[in-house]
């Protein structure tokens, strides 16, 4: 493992403390969930990092707002359409 110094305002602290873990926990917490809503890293690897599985990390995240996959709605109902003809 590697550890950085990263320097941060108060009130970026005051704000990352309100999550009621840990600081060093949120911080990596946040890191881990936005390389994944960026797709810089998969949720396998997301969850590995966070220390947990992979559905574990997809239901967490789903939880917070991040979708598993995203689509348009154009994307949706054509694989909608595609379905109704199976």
């Amino acid at each position: 493992m590697k550890t950085i110094e990263l320097d941060l305002e108060e009130d970026l602290v005051g704000l990352i403390l309100q999550l009621d873990q840990p600081l060093r926990k949120s911080i990596r917490e946040l890191i881990v969930l936005e390389l994944y809503r960026q797709a810089k890293i998969s949720s396998g690897k997301a969850g590995q990092l966070l220390g947990m599985n992979r559905f574990e990390f997809i239901r967490y995240a789903s939880r917070l707002g991040i979708p598993y996959f995203e689509m348009t709605k154009d994307e949706w109902e054509t694989e909608k359409n595609l379905l109704q003809t199976l």
